[in-house]
């Protein structure tokens, strides 16, 4: 059975997010480095599902198939589940096609996407059940990890219900004192194992913990 890997950064003091944020989120480009970024993208790499929920979903969409990022080719090319109750409506298919027109007409930096990786992000899986009896569902299917990416609501709703295999995080050396939380909803004491700790030039380090169960 594959595993759920939650991949998230965060702050000093476990924030994911600012309370406000300006869409820039600089603390999290301005601690990264090529090192950190490799660190993130080896494992990226090899996943088998992107999981996300629906907010995270409309900005990876508009983003990624456009990049020229290091992270743009296994961010396009590996199959995405999109965890929402709601459904995905007629103006969500249209968000990567409204970022590949805005890229035709200003190329600069950016690629234009085949019709494969459009695809990728128009017609994704859509999980519209109970969380719990969906990823148990997606952990049955296929051998390659699933990476799950916050979304602050998303990561906690995965911690609350105890979904997460292995948590990878990437933490930052900022405090942002006041934010979006990523553990405020776990019922009870969550044992975990450190299996991985890297320091990178910047001054961010990596923590990858595997959940201890029974």
């Amino acid at each position: 059975m594959r595993k759920l890997m939650l991949k998230m950064d965060i702050s000093m003091d476990g924030l994911c997010a600012e309370e406000n944020p300006d869409g820039k989120q600089d603390w999290l480009f301005s601690t990264a480095d090529d090192e950190s970024n490799a660190w993130e993208v080896s494992f990226v790499k090899k996943a088998g599902l992107h999981a996300m929920g629906h907010k995270t979903y409309r900005d990876m969409a508009r983003y990624w198939p456009v990049s020229t990022n290091m992270f743009a080719p296994a961010m396009n090319s590996i199959p995405k589940v999109i965890f929402t109750t709601h459904g995905l409506d007629a103006d969500d298919a249209q968000i990567t096609p409204r970022a590949v027109a805005e890229a035709r007409a200003n190329p600069k930096g950016k690629q234009i996407p085949n019709d494969d990786i459009i695809r990728s992000w128009t017609h994704p899986h859509v999980a519209k059940g109970d969380i719990a009896a969906e990823v148990a569902k997606l952990k049955q299917n296929g051998d390659k990890d699933i990476i799950a990416y916050g979304g602050a609501s998303f990561a906690q709703s995965l911690i609350e219900r105890d979904l997460v295999d292995e948590y990878r995080f990437l933490i930052h050396p900022v405090i942002l004192g006041k934010g979006l939380p990523i553990f405020s909803k776990a019922k009870s004491w969550l044992h975990l194992h450190l299996v991985e700790e890297r320091r990178f030039p910047k001054g961010s380090v990596a923590h990858v913990y595997t959940r201890e169960r029974g």
